[in-house]
């Protein structure tokens, strides 16, 4: 669980009845992040920030919010939550909070005129804890589905999940809120089920599609207690796509806007490649405990 990590605080605002909500993961002081997104849909705030290259030392919060583009709203509120404690990149014109987002589509799901905005990412942020981290159809995985290349009527409710893995006294988490195209499919080898292959009625996206009923992502973020530079968080964000590959096929698609964000604490020192090998572990696990066993037909 990605709050076991000290300081790490998650929040939930969820509205059941419109199936939408947001996410908000609150850091501590001079955590280190970079990030990457892939598939051909993103919708993100502030991301040009997390390149290595850029002058931007750390990162206060990152949101995940359903809603589409509208829902980067929510990172408003919880640039001014941050602003009222003084949290944040501090200027000669005062405290800047450096806070992150990345949006999923949910709005073909429930009442689309419903989406998060700054006072849902307030609540988000005012609501986040240390302790257990509710998982499944809440927050920005409220109306999160998977399956969608099957057709709009096959896709299956998924939502937000995190996992952690650990080697001595390195721990790597990741949360994810999981809206993919693809299927949730289990590990490969021995006990796991077989990967269902596309079949006549597989809804592929129209070459040049954009928007529509078939609009997807997958974003989140891993967390580590290693000490990283921003080079080596971008190094583990892209790992932690390697995991969401592991765990949904197809992955990354032209109407999945999947974006990762990779943070470090600074704690412990720690290989960059062992903290890679266990990102992408901890995503494909945190992927694959939001959603039911894979469908077996197509």
């Amino acid at each position: 669980m990605i709050t076991e990590l000290p300081g790490v605080r998650v929040g939930h605002w969820t509205d059941p009845a419109a199936r939408t909500g947001c996410t908000v993961v609150l850091l501590p002081r001079r955590t280190v992040a970079s990030g990457e997104v892939r598939g051909g849909a993103p919708g993100t705030r502030e991301w040009d920030l997390l390149a290595p290259e850029r002058m931007a030392p750390h990162v206060d919060a990152v949101v995940l919010s359903g809603g589409s583009a509208f829902g980067l709203a929510a990172c408003d509120g919880v640039a001014r939550w941050c602003e009222e404690r003084g949290i944040g990149l501090e200027t000669p014109a005062g405290c800047v909070p450096i806070v992150v987002g990345a949006v999923l589509f949910d709005l073909g799901v429930g009442d689309p005129s419903v989406r998060p905005g700054p006072e849902a990412g307030y609540a988000a942020a005012d609501a986040a804890t240390g302790g257990a981290v509710a998982i499944g159809t809440v927050g920005a995985g409220t109306g999160a589905t998977v399956g969608k290349w099957r057709g709009a009527d096959a896709a299956q409710p998924a939502g937000i999940g995190t996992a952690s893995e650990r080697q001595d006294g390195l721990i790597v988490s990741a949360l994810m809120a999981v809206n993919a195209f693809g299927d949730v499919v289990e590990a490969s080898g021995a006990g796991g089920r077989p990967r269902p292959a596309p079949g006549p009625d597989a809804r592929w996206p129209e070459a040049g599609a954009t928007f529509g009923a078939l609009e997807s992502t997958t974003i989140g973020m891993v967390v580590t207690n290693a000490a990283l530079t921003k080079a080596g968080c971008f190094l583990v964000a892209q790992s932690g796509h390697d995991g969401l590959a592991r765990a949904i096929e197809p992955a990354h698609t032209t109407v999945d806007g999947d974006a990762i964000v990779a943070a470090a604490l600074g704690e412990v020192e720690a290989p960059v490649d062992l903290v890679r090998f266990l990102a992408a572990r901890a995503v494909a696990e945190a992927v694959r405990s939001t959603a039911g066993p894979p469908a077996t037909g197509s």
